[in-house]
């Protein structure tokens, strides 16, 4: 009777200190996603940008348990670690290194081109010499199309469409503008601005040989203060039209030295839909601005709406109103593939991030496995004011939106890719 109780005491012992340990157990060590971006400098509030986007993405897969791994019982937590590169090469290699040392195995970067291939160029050294420290590459927004392409790596996974296919969806609508006859081709003396000319060019001739190109100019990225000598000149060449890849202040103050000039012909943009170019252009920009991106705030889908209010109740700020919704299905793919993988082991979810697929309020895309090209749909904006017809929503506060003139399925902008994959 004894040796019963006994034991049935040591049962409701155990059954009372369960709980008690439940909750005393340790949070998971947090998986260490490194952003190497310029947070300072002339392109600080594109940096600002993609941090205020990472954190609410993370935030939401915290929010719903964090990630899990195996057979483990806790979700281990996300966490966004920031590291200012101020828009230079040197920079963020130093960046890197001290994310790797602190823990990161997850790497994101995307304002620069030439950044992010001095990135990619050492992780693939990196994780030849370090196989027990192997980092992956999520980018974002760095859109030269050498990197899923000559310069593709196993490592390396780009989640923005590239400079060709946004040119080749900003050309869908520029081949149906019967009335424009010359263009006026600008852009920052780099990498990427270097693939947006050329791009244009080619192009242009394919599509639409009879448009005379009237002036084809490279400027020093994030070095011009003033741009009115350059518009000057566009205005005075006659070009009906400008097409330029310019993004973060270069891409403001061109807007505003054309309001200033009184230059009326319409911009060809790749980023003309935010980072306070509408308010700089104001007025003059309306029916004239184009922007194409991956979605914008008025696509009119209520699942879009939703999104968008989503991020606006986040981050109510005006100055804020920056979201973008490729950024959002990066996390979801990441936390796919490690999921899947069941580790933080960057082999093992490098290959499943090759399978993503993802929808996000009802926003889709999968990753193509030949070169790491996210494959998903395109939309083309024209600024209108907010109110006007398709124009719902504004831009920062400034009362000008951008209406949805034309959207290209995954299948349309898709491209072929000349990548030849290594993998370990």
């Amino acid at each position: 009777m004894f040796i019963v109780l006994t034991r049935a005491l040591k049962s409701l012992v155990l059954a009372l200190c369960l709980p008690v340990l439940a909750m005393a157990q340790p949070t998971p060590a947090p998986i260490k996603i490194a952003m190497i971006e310029a947070l300072s400098g002339p392109f600080a509030n594109t940096g600002e940008s993609v941090y205020r986007n990472l954190a609410w993405a993370v935030e939401r897969v915290n929010a719903a348990g964090g990630v899990k791994l195996g057979d483990k019982a806790k979700g281990v937590p996300l966490q966004i670690d920031r590291f200012d590169s101020k828009g230079q090469t040197e920079d963020a290699l130093t960046a890197l290194k001290a994310a790797i040392d602190q823990g990161a195995r997850v790497v994101t970067q995307g304002n620069s081109s030439a950044v992010a291939a001095a990135l990619m160029d050492a992780i693939n050294k990196h994780n030849e010499r370090e196989p027990g420290k192997r980092v992956i590459f999520l980018n974002y927004s760095a859109v030269d199309p050498i990197l899923t392409n000559e310069k593709c790596s196993f490592w390396h996974f780009r989640f923005d469409a590239h400079a060709d296919m946004r040119m080749n969806a900003l050309m869908s609508v520029i081949k149906d503008d019967a009335a424009l006859k010359s263009v006026y081709i600008i852009g920052q003396d780099y990498s990427f601005g270097q693939a947006v000319a050329r791009e244009a060019r080619r192009q242009l001739t394919q599509m639409r040989p009879d448009v005379r190109i009237v002036g084809d100019e490279l400027h020093a990225i994030g070095r011009v203060k003033d741009f009115i000598p350059y518009l000057t000149k566009i205005k005075a060449s006659g070009a009906q039209a400008v097409i330029t890849g310019n993004w973060g202040n270069d891409l403001t103050l061109l807007v505003k030295a054309a309001k200033d000039v009184g230059y009326d012909g319409r911009f060809y943009t790749f980023y003309g839909n935010a980072l306070g170019a509408p308010a700089a252009m104001g007025e003059a920009g309306i029916g004239k601005v184009i922007a194409v991106a991956d979605w914008l705030p008025n696509v009119p889908t209520p699942q879009s709406e939703a999104f968008y209010q989503a991020f606006r109740q986040r981050f109510p700020n005006p100055a804020d109103d920056y979201v973008h919704m490729r950024m959002q299905l990066m996390v979801q793919a990441l936390v796919q593939a490690l999921q899947a993988a069941g580790t933080t082991d960057a082999v093992a979810v490098a290959t499943q991030l090759e399978k993503a697929r993802v929808t996000l309020y009802a926003q889709s895309g999968a990753m193509r496995a030949s070169d790491h090209q996210f494959q998903q749909s395109l939309v083309v904006g024209l600024m209108e004011r907010k109110g006007a017809p398709g124009v719902k929503f504004d831009v920062e506060g400034s009362g000008y939106g951008f209406r949805v003139i034309k959207t290209l399925s995954a299948a349309e902008a898709e491209q072929a890719t000349t990548c030849h994959m290594v993998r370990p």
